[in-house]
């Protein structure tokens, strides 16, 4: 059975950081990288105006895109065999559910530096928590 390495993808630096750390792991393992990347559903609150949402497949659409830039940064996966997935909700509980059987998650830090370096943000706290596999945390190399 081939790994599965599963890699959260957003539009920051930070997820191309992670998505070349990745790749690189991936070429070693042989594995297979399957990006992921949540969206948040709108909500839609009273307004005294009329809103038009974005439909589902809009806002599909829009993330799969995310997807595309983030491998265009990053000059194309090569031979790495990538599958994507792009779901609402969030971040955290999405990445952790695609996570089930994956052998790894990788997802990208700020890295702020000093004491607030220390810190992770919410969804890689969130992740490094509830992953159902071994999480790796990529992080600028320095600031």
């Amino acid at each position: 059975m081939t790994a599965r390495i599963v890699v959260g993808l957003d539009s920051s630096e930070e997820s191309v950081r992670a998505l070349r750390w990745a790749l690189d792991e991936a070429r070693l393992r042989g594995a297979e990288l399957h990006l992921v990347h949540a969206y948040p559903t709108p909500e839609l609150v009273a307004l005294p105006a009329v809103v038009t949402l974005p439909s589902d497949d809009e806002l599909r659409a829009a993330a799969d895109e995310v997807i595309s830039e983030q491998i265009e940064k990053v000059g194309g996966a090569g031979d790495v065999e990538v599958t994507r997935t792009v779901r609402s909700g969030g971040a955290a509980a999405v990445l952790c559910e695609v996570a089930q059987g994956a052998d790894l998650l990788v997802v990208g830090a700020r890295g702020l530096g000093g004491f607030r370096g220390l810190l992770l943000g919410s969804v890689t706290h969130q992740v490094v928590a509830h992953s159902p596999c071994p999480v790796v945390v990529t992080v600028p190399e320095h600031r």
